[in-house]
């Protein structure tokens, strides 16, 4: 295995753990706070997106993502962490569509590259946290699975089972 598989290996593990954490939860159970200042998982799922989006476009800008429905950067962004919900959040199946297709396209723009270009530095502010654009990869499977984690508490609160 080299380098750019592994990184598309973890953005699978992370792709199907988010999938997994969310499988047996109602679309209004997405906006449960486990405390009140607390984003509820419709958020972190656009923000999951909108993250996979930024993080890979602002190092590979011709990477080619499926287009996001009007205002969805602005919602799943700083202003949208207040908004209870539904009004101007998506349905579980369409976070999961969404969420699915931009995670296929992160793994094919992946797949595109070669070990050597995994060394390149990264740039922007991206380069404040991520030195090389193999790092800002991996930071898109970090920020999943980081989410999903915040998941599993809202999971506990609602009493599912423990998956992980």
């Amino acid at each position: 295995m080299n380098g750019k598989e592994t990184i598309q290996a973890a953005l699978e593990a992370t792709r199907s753990t988010l999938n997994w954490f969310v499988s047996d939860l109602s679309d209004a159970d997405l906006f449960v706070r486990p405390v009140p200042a607390a984003n509820h998982i419709a958020w972190q799922i656009g923000n999951v997106i909108v993250g996979d989006r930024w993080l890979v476009t602002s190092q590979l800008p011709d990477a080619a993502y499926p287009e996001l429905p009007a205002g969805f950067v602005e919602t799943h962004g700083p202003d949208g962490t207040k908004k209870d919900g539904p009004d101007g959040f998506l349905t579980k199946a369409e976070y999961l569509s969404l969420f699915n297709a931009v995670r296929s396209a992160t793994i094919a723009t992946v797949g595109g590259l070669s070990d050597a270009d995994l060394d390149r530095p990264a740039t922007g502010k991206v380069a404040t946290f991520a030195p090389t654009l193999g790092h800002a990869l991996l930071l898109v499977s970090n920020h999943t699975l980081m989410h999903a984690g915040q998941f599993s508490v809202v999971r506990r609160l609602l009493g599912k089972p423990v998956l992980f």
